[in-house]
């Protein structure tokens, strides 16, 4: 494949130009209630080609080899239209071209095991909550994605990745009267199908939550403190911190790139968040992004201090700052994007009972459960918590909102646990879909958070 791809970029005449060729396969496997709803197995594969030239840059996707010359042509005449519309011309930070293969260790690889036995395994786990009289229904899917990734570059570059996905997840519903709560229940991983294997527990444990909720009292809003579980802190660091630490997110936000600007205190001292995508196994992991640039462990926020960033080329040289490799394409129709790979929260040195005494009187809040952010203000869904009282963990409570000032609250983190826990799903909609963005962290204690309820 490095021979077409060379052939492609020796007719391109630019400052710069790189290719990106992807075979992909996805296989899917969902019920819906009792119902199998679908099964499928779908092989795509294609080319996206970048140019720039003149200061201005632009990418075509295409299908077919051929289809090369009218897909370089037009994206030079798109690199010239946008760099007679800028204000200054874009500029790539350097890199040292690599010439590398690369395929993860798997635990069991996924393509070699039955597409019977993978539908018996998921219709065993969507039968585990069916069995309670108070569920309603379930949507349990099973998702397994293989990407090759071929990248080369005017420079030299040539670079074959693979990359594996599997999970499964989905949504359990129960119901009593007209109440109705649901529980989200997910396994997975890049390692293999191994992740999948197992998780007769996992659905049982969060059968047993769901049918809980039903009998747990909506929570009484107010401000409060509150413990936050790995899952939800980890979220906490993706959506409401982790976005204005890609580059283009805030390179035109005049206001935001002063508050984010390095050296700046941010967080309490307790507060140390990285970006490390170097982590064997976890979702997040790879070895190359889509510019061809090695990733790195990144770190963000050191002891409540803004240190770092994530970037592409074009954003390392906008900012004079390091390259870390964090531009990443959905798939083969999309140029990259700065993306997280997997950002999380540092542990520190104490146990979930410790935290627990710290916060004395408030909630301890499980899971996240949608949510959104505008500007540094976010608002986040908990699945469940439980009141606390001396420390000591009570009743169970449902219905829980939180939201709050970005700022205010990573200054607000008062202590910080030592059992870190990476999502075994992620994923992020930043402009593209990102399968593989991960997120965790400890459990965490937070001051001041505006919990919604009755």
């Amino acid at each position: 494949m490095f021979d077409v791809l060379g052939k492609i970029l020796a007719g391109v005449r630019a400052d710069y130009a790189d290719i990106r060729y992807e075979e992909m396969r996805e296989t899917v496997i969902a019920f819906s209630g009792r119902e199998l709803t679908g099964v499928s197995a779908n092989d795509t594969d294609g080319f996206v080609v970048r140019v720039l030239n003149g200061g201005g840059m632009a990418s075509v996707a295409f299908t077919k080899p051929g289809e090369a010359p009218k897909a370089v042509k037009t994206a030079l005449e798109n690199a010239s239209l946008f760099a007679g519309n800028r204000d200054r011309p874009i500029r790539l930070a350097g890199v040292k071209a690599a010439a590398a293969s690369f395929a993860p260790d798997l635990k069991e690889d996924p393509r070699r095991v039955p597409m019977a036995e993978k539908l018996d395994l998921v219709g065993c786990y969507n039968d585990i909550p069916l069995k309670h009289p108070s569920v309603v229904n379930t949507n349990i899917s099973y998702s397994e994605v293989y990407r090759r990734k071929h990248f080369a570059s005017t420079e030299g570059a040539r670079i074959q990745e693979d990359l594996l996905t599997t999970g499964v997840r989905g949504l359990i519903t129960a119901k009593d009267g007209s109440l109705t709560q649901n529980m989200r229940v997910a396994a997975g991983g890049s390692d293999g199908f191994g992740n999948i294997r197992g998780q007769e527990e996992l659905f049982e444990r969060q059968t047993k939550l769901v049918v809980d909720l039903l009998k747990a009292q909506p929570v009484k809003s107010g401000v409060r403190r509150c413990v936050l579980n790995p899952d939800l802190a980890g979220v906490f660091a993706h959506e409401a911190f982790g976005h204005f630490s890609e580059a283009d997110i805030v390179e035109t936000l005049p206001a935001m790139r002063k508050k984010m600007k390095l050296g700046t205190r941010l967080g309490s001292e307790s507060l140390s968040i990285v970006d490390d995508a170097t982590r064997p196994g976890q979702l997040g992991f790879y070895k190359y992004d889509d510019e061809g640039v090695a990733v790195r462990p990144t770190q963000l926020i050191k002891d409540g201090v803004l240190v770092g960033r994530l970037h592409s080329r074009r954003t390392a040289a906008e900012f004079g700052e390091p390259l870390t490799g964090h531009c990443v394409a959905e798939d083969y129709r999309y140029a990259p994007i700065v993306r997280m790979g997997t950002i999380f929260i540092q542990p520190s040195d104490k146990s979930l009972d410790e935290l627990l005494a710290i916060l004395g009187d408030g909630l301890y809040l499980l899971n996240a459960k949608g949510g959104q952010t505008a500007g540094e203000n976010f608002t986040f869904g908990a699945n469940y918590g439980y009141l606390v009282k001396g420390g000591k963990v009570g009743g169970m409570v449902r219905d829980i909102n939180i939201s709050g000032n970005l700022y205010r609250t990573l200054m607000d983190i008062r202590a910080v646990g030592s059992d870190l826990e990476l999502g075994k799903t992620g994923g992020c909609g930043k402009g593209q879909t990102n399968i593989r963005s991960c997120h965790g962290g400890p459990h965490i204690v937070i001051d001041n958070l505006v919990v919604g309820g009755i």
